[in-house]
């Protein structure tokens, strides 16, 4: 099986849009710091990106549907990274560090 039946092959993006969510997923759960976290969850936005792509390219009629869906969940993810960048610093000047287990101790 060449390389070029792989990338003209539906199941191909689906397989690594799912492993990329998969990734992201275990990465919530298993890490402690609130960064890692944030890491994780652009994984689960990417993979998600990556299956929008890949129905856009092998199912949809026009185009644009997937690339639009894709570049609204960029413009989520870069707006959730700056507001979670933000709120892992105001969390790091209170308690001294980043640890998801540290902000138990929060009020509101």
């Amino acid at each position: 099986m060449s390389i070029l039946t792989l990338y003209n092959d539906l199941n191909t993006f689906l397989v690594i849009g799912a492993v990329l969510f998969g990734i992201g997923i275990y990465g919530i759960v298993t890490r402690r710091t609130l960064i890692g976290m944030l890491i994780a969850a652009e994984l689960i936005l990417a993979g998600a990106s990556v299956n929008f792509m890949a129905f856009n390219r092998f199912t949809s009629p026009d185009p644009v549907t997937g690339q639009v869906f894709t570049l609204f969940i960029m413009a989520v993810a870069a707006a959730e990274a700056a507001i979670g960048l933000s709120i892992i610093i105001a969390v790091y000047r209170q308690f001294k560090s980043i640890d998801a287990e540290d902000t138990v101790q929060l009020k509101g």
